[in-house]
């Protein structure tokens, strides 16, 4: 397997050195040459990591991950909390729920991230390198990346996230690692600005080598990819086709499900769901991308302006033209609009559904699947199960996804039901612990300081 970028102007690599590199040099995002299949449904009752492995085999290549995969895999969902790692609860008549708060760090960034953090590692040692991963996070991505970073010989990790704009246990997941290869860096501005600065460092030439930068946003396809492989686990539970609901924000999660798709799993229908900052469900509706203001929401992990793998998604639908993608993103930046044509906003409406809810109306999501079933859910989960049941049709088997555990959120859970969700023994201990945050400005001058004393400290 070789990856391209989707700008057309880096060189075409193999799946170990893309899982390195992240970002391609210049600029764009690296996927597949082409999309592989599976023919045979994977057997639910090898379980996850096997399912896992066989779905992402096709993507690895011969290389040094390959060659370890079924250990990595195995390594990688052994420390999960439910038996099942994903399991896939029926809350109504051919309505589920798939629930991915069982890992680590309760979110569902653990189902890649872990995995992701051991695929660097074997790559690293196999070469004798070491790499300083850097990346920026809305809320989840950061405490995952952490936990599949943490203690790696040959990796540091720098995580920046908008100062004020995510919960305390997501701040706290970030701030309390005591492990010396662990910075967290409080941003003021929004996510959209951490992500700018992290591109910035990616595609500055000198930076990017002095540091040895390596990503573990979903900018690096191995995220995308490793999260392929829950859609399939929950084909392989369900037996059937069926849709999903999404709550997505940067575009990354209902990715993976529209690769999976493509790859042949029977998913018939994909429903975004959006918070406040509702660019994608406005693009899918319209095929218009306003640059708008971030605006902050109860489902934070959302409040997403500039969708990062929404590039991917662009370069499949312009007939994967380089020059078409780079013109599209060159205009949002400069007209702070996106536009596409009849024939595009066509195709995508019709792999797409989406629609939004306000705060307003994720408290009420909320409070009433609490009234009815006893369940409590997140924030984000509730925007997808409003968007998804709002939008499902007659005798359509729905998955909603449920991408954190509502203990993350409990200030709002709180508000919306008047419980109180327990915070797992796994992840309660981070209330007691004393936080280490690093503070900047949105500026690459800043972002560099910081990234040089990481080096520091970790050769000293």
């Amino acid at each position: 397997m070789r990856y391209v970028s989707t700008r057309g102007r880096a060189p075409v690599l193999d799946f170990d050195d893309v899982l390195l590199a992240g970002l391609a040099s210049d600029g764009g995002l690296y996927v597949p040459e082409s999309i592989p299949t599976i023919e045979t449904m994977p057997d639910p009752s090898a379980g996850y990591a096997a399912v896992a492995a066989q779905v992402i085999r096709p993507f690895v290549g011969d290389g040094v991950v390959a060659s370890r995969l079924d250990e990595l895999c195995n390594a990688s969902y052994s420390g999960f909390a439910h038996p099942d790692v994903a399991p896939l609860t029926e809350v109504g008549d051919d309505l589920f729920l798939l629930e991915l708060h069982w890992g680590p760090t309760l979110s569902f960034k653990d189902y890649a991230l872990q995995l992701v953090g051991r695929m660097f590692d074997a790559v690293l040692t196999d070469r004798s390198e070491r790499v300083l991963v850097l990346g920026a996070t809305s809320g989840d991505t950061g405490s995952a990346a952490i936990a599949g970073c943490e203690g790696r010989d040959a990796i540091d990790v720098v995580i920046l996230y908008p100062d004020g704009r995510v919960s305390d246990v997501q701040r706290r997941q970030m701030t309390t690692v005591p492990a010396e290869n662990v910075r967290a860096v409080a941003v003021s501005g929004t996510f959209d600005d951490c992500q700018d600065l992290v591109k910035a460092a990616f595609n500055d030439p000198e930076l990017r080598s002095r540091f040895s930068l390596a990503a573990v946003n979903s900018i690096n396809w191995a995220r995308v990819m490793a999260q392929t492989a829950y859609y399939w686990w929950t084909a392989a539970k369900l037996g059937r086709p069926f849709s999903v609901a999404v709550p997505t924000g940067n575009f990354g999660n209902v990715l993976a499900a529209s690769v999976a798709q493509r790859m042949g799993a029977p998913i018939e229908r994909l429903i975004v769901g959006n918070n406040a900052n509702h660019g994608l469900a406005t693009l899918i509706a319209t095929g218009r991308l306003p640059l708008e203001e971030v605006a902050p929401t109860l489902a934070p992990a959302m409040d997403i302006a500039v969708p990062s793998n929404l590039e991917r998604y662009l370069f499949e639908l312009f007939d994967r033209s380089p020059e078409a993608t780079t013109e599209a993103l060159e205009m949002f930046r400069s007209d702070r609009k996106l536009v596409t044509d009849e024939i595009a906003h066509h195709e995508m409406a019709s792999v797409f559904a989406a629609g939004w809810v306000d705060d307003a109306h994720i408290e009420e999501t909320m409070s009433d699947v609490y009234a009815s079933s006893g369940l409590l859910i997140d924030p984000h989960t509730a925007v997808g199960w409003q968007v998804g049941v709002r939008l499902r049709r007659d005798d359509e088997v729905l998955v909603i996804v449920s991408t954190a555990h509502p203990a993350k959120f409990s200030d709002a859970v709180i508000r919306a039901t008047g419980q109180v969700p327990t915070l797992p023994t796994r992840a309660a201990h981070v209330l007691d612990l004393p936080e280490r945050i690093s503070h900047i400005d949105p500026a690459l001058g800043d972002l560099e300081v910081v990234l040089s004393e990481m080096v520091r400290s970790s050769h000293s």
